[in-house]
């Protein structure tokens, strides 16, 4: 006799699955589902496309908001482009998860994060923005990307990222990485400097090479 399937869980210790609803986009339909903390109340949100509970190997990419660019089309950062071509890799697939989390500023607020962006303009780069404001180089947490995969019923991932802290923080809490998929940086003579340090001081394998960062500074 087979087993009766059971209920998928809405909530953790941390966590609740609070709403969902289809999405259509101009990538196609997703299912949005939207995350409550229980402490705080702050949400989040995951953009699902296809079937992924119980699923090994579902593509995702773990997004921290990011105001600047996202909505206000800040040159600063290549956030914008990496949560597009998230959106458009999961969408080509016809599968997979995009975890969009209320991180900004790797974890210390829009606030803080002009702030940075204010010492920046005058010669300090983004590590050394958030030291001179008292915050370490990266405040962000895996814990609730992980209870909101654990919610969803995904199994194991394979990891849209650049970020092997993001790997090794998603390990950490319980979610297996099956392999990485690399996503590919956009660079410009705003952010060229940024995406070094990037890879320079925290390891990210973003493939920005001597010559590429020449021909983006004098563009």
């Amino acid at each position: 006799m087979a087993e009766t399937p059971q209920p998928l869980p809405r909530r953790t210790h941390r966590l609740e699955l609070y709403s969902e609803a289809p999405l259509p986009t101009a990538r196609g339909t997703f299912r949005i589902v939207v995350f409550r903390e229980k402490n705080s109340g702050r949400e989040h949100v995951a953009m699902v496309m296809g079937e992924v509970f119980g699923q090994e190997g579902i593509p995702v990419r773990v997004h921290s908001e990011c105001l600047t660019s996202e909505v206000l089309g800040s040159l600063k950062c290549d956030c914008r482009q990496q949560l597009d071509r998230a959106l458009d890799y999961v969408a080509a697939r016809g599968r997979g998860v995009v975890l969009y989390l209320r991180q900004e500023g790797r974890g210390i607020g829009l606030g803080n994060k002009v702030k940075a962006y204010a010492l920046q303009a005058k010669g300090l780069d983004t590590y050394e923005a958030n030291r001179r404001l008292g915050f370490p180089d990266d405040l962000r947490t895996y814990d609730v990307a992980a209870d909101m995969l654990r919610l969803l019923g995904v199994r194991s991932v394979d990891l849209i990222t650049n970020n092997p802290l993001k790997i090794a923080g998603l390990v950490e809490e319980g979610v297996p990485v099956r392999s990485r998929i690399p996503s590919p940086a956009s660079h410009n003579p705003h952010n060229v400097d940024y995406l070094r340090t990037k890879r320079e001081r925290t390891g990210h394998l973003i493939e920005l090479f001597g010559e590429d960062d020449q021909a983006a500074r004098a563009s």
